[in-house]
């Protein structure tokens, strides 16, 4: 089964997951990973709502719970082996900074298959000193997860990441054609996600992605208070 056909499937597993109280302490693991999908070096990844060109420096600002936030999110040259499923994925740097001061460093590992799906293999990071909440797909019994399908359709449900009492992020898909104003310019058609984890279950953060883009605006809806969006998108030579 390719990982396509794979994601639907998720989508009808995941229902129950999403279905009610009850159902929500069901764990449904995301498909498995087929090395033979993924290339070495890995692929560009050019899927249409979550494109990661080499050497593109993201930055985003926004607000947390009144304090002003900053992410500068840079695609590297960089790869690095996810050696428990074999697959070699693209390291993304993301430092993080409230008010001016620097809080957090990550490094994400993604790479897109074959069929177009982009897969979430894991993180490493430091936010004062701790690394608590890094995870690697294939160590742990941890899973990978999809950043973003294909081809996604209203109604489409799947974990994002699957490191049991670590990360468990779920999403779904709302909307592909929404019209949103992110610091003065307007994107059109664009794919609007749900996206929540048991950890917190009382959270829900809404998600915006700009065809040809990628992830320009976060917003918690339910359960904190914080929004991000879009400023800029430059240059890193990592």
């Amino acid at each position: 089964m390719n990982p396509i056909t794979a994601a639907r499937s998720l989508v009808i597993g995941l229902a129950l997951l999403f279905a009610g109280p009850l159902a929500a302490s069901a764990v449904v693991h995301p498909p498995d990973v087929n090395p033979a999908d993924f290339s070495d070096p890995p692929r560009e990844i050019k899927n249409k709502y979550f494109p990661l060109p080499v050497g593109t420096l993201f930055i985003y600002e926004g607000i947390k719970d009144g304090v002003p936030t900053r992410d500068e999110i840079c695609v590297t040259g960089q790869t690095k082996l996810i050696q428990g499923v074999g697959v070699m994925a693209r390291v993304v740097h993301h430092q993080s900074f409230e008010n001016g001061v620097f809080v957090e460093d990550t490094q994400d590992w993604f790479a897109q298959d074959r069929f177009g799906n982009v897969w979430y293999f894991g993180e490493a990071t430091v936010s004062n000193g701790s690394t608590e909440g890094s995870w690697e797909a294939g160590m742990n019994d941890a899973d990978a997860g999809f950043i973003m399908l294909a081809n996604p359709q209203v109604g489409d449900r799947y974990y994002q990441e699957f490191a049991r009492n670590v990360a468990e992020d779920q999403a779904k898909v709302l909307s592909l054609n929404e019209t949103v104003i992110v610091n003065g310019k307007t994107y059109h058609d664009v794919l609007l996600t749900q996206e929540t984890t048991r950890f917190d279950p009382g959270v829900v953060e809404l998600k915006y992605y700009a065809p040809r883009v990628g992830f320009i605006k976060g917003l918690i809806v339910k359960g904190g208070d914080e929004s991000t969006g879009l400023s800029s998108i430059n240059t890193c030579s990592e």
